[in-house]
């Protein structure tokens, strides 16, 4: 396996040739860069400075694994209102130009959001709607749709989740796992097993389930993820591709922690993963 780092791992205020600089000294394989409507990569970015941006990462000897996004909770695939609705696949459809100009094989995306306003079954249907869509754009450019699982009251079982993705049944669509976010309602070895091979690429992180709530999520093997177990199922299910930490960095020593973050996950896949 191999390990990568979330551009929101570093400083907000930190510059490309910042992160990665700080992420190659220590240890990454590959960084995985976020779509923002402004930023270092954004929505009005040209193709000339997004290869620019490419050049600088390859420079550094890294890896561009996958492409995420927070903009899909601004512009919800699920949301009442059909606009959002639009700028959400127009979302969707640059990081899957970006993806495919940058030779990115998954983008993360996050399928909807449940709320009091939009009811499950009508978030289901939309969501289903819009990545049928967007399944097939994604296709065209050799680009992974990894739907993710995320705190959005939305696919909150691995029964469900599988069922979700076959029925759309476009095979570039697949999971994005995130091992953290499962703490709270689940068991993510339990969910690795179910998904299996519509695992596409996994994000990292840990969480302490007697806080419950946001201010719970913490480093790695700092809070209540059964890293043996989790290493276990993937291993049961062959998945050999990166493990993308996402995780905030110290305010005031971000290089400290995240040498200390490489260093977490250089134990989790090389001292548990070897040691059964």
């Amino acid at each position: 396996m191999k390990k990568g780092v979330n551009e929101w791992c570093f400083p907000e205020e930190c510059s490309i040739d910042q992160a990665v600089t700080v992420a190659s000294k220590a240890g990454f394989d590959g960084i995985e860069l976020n779509l923002s409507e402004n930023g270092n990569l954004s929505l009005s970015s040209t193709d000339q400075e997004i290869n620019r941006l490419h050049m600088k990462i390859k420079d550094y000897g890294l890896e561009l694994p996958s492409l995420s996004t927070s903009l899909l909770w601004k512009y919800s695939l699920t949301s009442n209102n059909p606009k959002e609705r639009e700028k959400g696949k127009q979302v969707v459809k640059k990081m899957s130009d970006i993806a495919s100009l940058l030779q990115i094989d998954t983008i993360l995306v996050v399928p909807g959001i449940v709320s009091k306003e939009v009811s499950y079954d009508t978030a289901y249907e939309r969501s289903q709607e819009a990545l049928l869509e967007l399944g097939e754009y994604a296709r065209k450019s050799k680009v992974t749709i990894g739907i993710e699982n995320v705190w959005n009251k939305f696919l909150v079982s691995p029964l469900e989740m599988k069922k979700f993705i076959q029925e759309i049944n476009i095979p570039n669509i697949g999971v994005y796992f995130d091992v953290g976010n499962i703490l709270l309602y689940g068991f993510p070895e339990q969910w690795i097993q179910i998904l299996a091979e519509l695992i596409k690429k996994v994000h990292v992180k840990d969480f302490k389930t007697a806080v419950g709530n946001f201010s719970g999520f913490t480093s790695l093997l700092q809070g209540d993820v059964n890293w043996k177990e989790v290493m276990l199922a993937l291993a049961n299910i062959q998945y050999n591709d990166y493990l993308i930490a996402e995780i905030p960095s110290h305010p005031i020593f971000p290089e400290k922690s995240l040498q200390q973050l490489s260093q977490s996950m250089d134990f989790i896949i090389q001292e548990v993963h070897s040691s059964w």
